[in-house]
């Protein structure tokens, strides 16, 4: 499977298919992007194409069977991933492929607006077919939902509409390539290191850096997908809404992965009752919630405890503290910025020792941290990290951002994005580049 931060990617497979599809009639560009979309896949891992395949045509009958074979469709769904997923938890050689969980997800909500007669338009397998292979966004979201795209309506060349696609997708390419790639090297140094050498500055610094790695990590993904999207004439979906401006965690997870976040919302939460049926009932949805989370995110032990944490916070905000933190806006920032780098913590480091480590380094007062071999590597690392996370916090300011994104067509804005362009391409031609960390879900 090919990354969009592939030179082969981005110099070959997508101006080829970008030609091909505008150049073949308007009825005809939905195959093109459907073909162009198996080929993506089958690149490097073909095995994904079959499952694809055979999911998507057992889908496909089912939706048009009625209401029953829908529901054994989303059994048949829940099970594969289940399946998967329960392999993961038993062996650290399980095969997982690329994208599964996004696939599956779009295939699980489509048929169950299927049952809700929420599709209404005639169901036929090439708009099926399109919907659940659209290449830029199985592999990590964002999870469209069928009526978002516009399936089988002919796509036609729009010089703007491609023009705003390129633009989001050289500013998510910036993200990961120039920011995110270059934190990672950060956390691989401290984690080279071991956490019981690094002093508490340099903690609390690796933390920030992991944060904002993560964070420009899959934004930058989520705008890059967004962006091809618009390239072949789709509308923009999505996923990120300046997480990092919220004022609560339940805010946070509300802005981050929307898509995500709104599939859980309408067809987990919300079908169990959501909070309308008491409070115990409404924290018994919120763990199972955050429970499933947690096993989506991964196979390790560590993913599940980073789940049940959020569920914690969620339901204390819920319960105690949410409305103060909404009424007094700066007390929610200050909270968000502090509560989820370290839930982040528990997210990136699997076992239980090296979690108290690193905790024992950034709270030492606790007395759990031992003596730091180098109390000076904070200068070291935070010269060579600091202006980094310094364009990182600004991005992170919800202006600055809508204030770019608002003279995206300025000239001097595209002159600065297409040097960001060539820097990001310089950038990969001469490292191994780091997958998209969504990936692995």
């Amino acid at each position: 499977m090919i990354s969009f931060t592939d030179l082969n990617f981005l110099f070959r497979f997508l101006p080829g298919l970008l030609l091909i599809y505008y150049m073949v009639p308007l009825h005809l560009r939905d195959v093109v992007l459907l073909l162009g979309s198996l080929v993506f896949y089958a690149v490097g891992e073909p095995v994904l194409v079959a499952l694809l395949l055979v999911l998507t045509v057992v889908n496909f009958l089912c939706a048009k069977g009625g209401k029953g074979l829908s529901i054994t469709a989303v059994l048949i769904n829940v099970a594969v991933l289940a399946a998967f997923k329960g392999f993961g938890f038993i062996s650290e050689n399980a095969f997982l492929p690329l994208g599964l969980s996004f696939y599956l997800f779009k295939m699980i909500s489509f048929q169950i607006d299927v049952t809700r007669g929420q599709i209404e338009e005639r169901i036929t397998f090439r708009k099926t077919a399109l919907y659940f292979t659209l290449f830029p966004q199985v592999i990590s979201g964002p999870i469209m939902r069928y009526g978002q795209g516009d399936f089988g309506y002919a796509k036609r060349f729009d010089l703007e509409q491609i023009g705003d696609g390129l633009s989001y997708m050289v500013m998510g390419l910036s993200m990961k390539v120039l920011l995110a790639d270059r934190l990672a090297i950060l956390w691989n140094d401290l984690q080279m290191i071991g956490y019981i050498s690094i002093s508490t500055p340099l903690a609390w610094l690796g933390m920030l850096g992991y944060s904002l790695q993560l964070y420009f990590d899959f934004w930058g993904y989520s705008l890059m997908a967004a962006g091809i999207l618009m390239l072949f004439g789709y509308e923009f979906v999505e996923n990120f809404r300046h997480p990092y401006g919220a004022v609560s965690v339940s805010d946070f997870y509300r802005r981050w992965h929307m898509t995500l976040g709104a599939f859980f919302r309408d067809y987990v939460y919300i079908p169990m009752g959501g909070s309308r049926c008491g409070k115990l009932r409404t924290v018994i949805n919120l763990a199972v919630v955050w429970l499933i989370t947690g096993i989506w995110h991964g196979s390790g032990i560590h993913f599940l405890v980073w789940g049940g944490v959020l569920g914690v916070l969620i339901m204390a905000e819920k319960l105690c503290y949410g409305k103060l933190l909404t009424k007094v806006p700066v007390l929610g920032h200050l909270y968000v910025w502090f509560v989820i780098p370290l839930t982040w913590m528990l997210f990136a480091i699997p076992g239980k020792e090296a979690v108290l480590e690193y905790l024992g380094r950034l709270f030492p007062f606790a007395g759990a941290g031992g003596v730091a071999v180098n109390t000076g590597d904070i200068l070291l690392y935070g010269s060579r990290y600091g202006l980094l996370m310094l364009v990182g916090l600004i991005l992170c300011i919800p202006a600055v951002f809508r204030a770019i994104d608002k003279r995206k067509r300025n000239p001097l804005v595209v002159l600065l994005l297409a040097g960001l362009f060539w820097m990001s391409v310089y950038m990969t031609a001469n490292t191994a580049g780091n997958p998209f960390m969504y990936f692995d879900f």
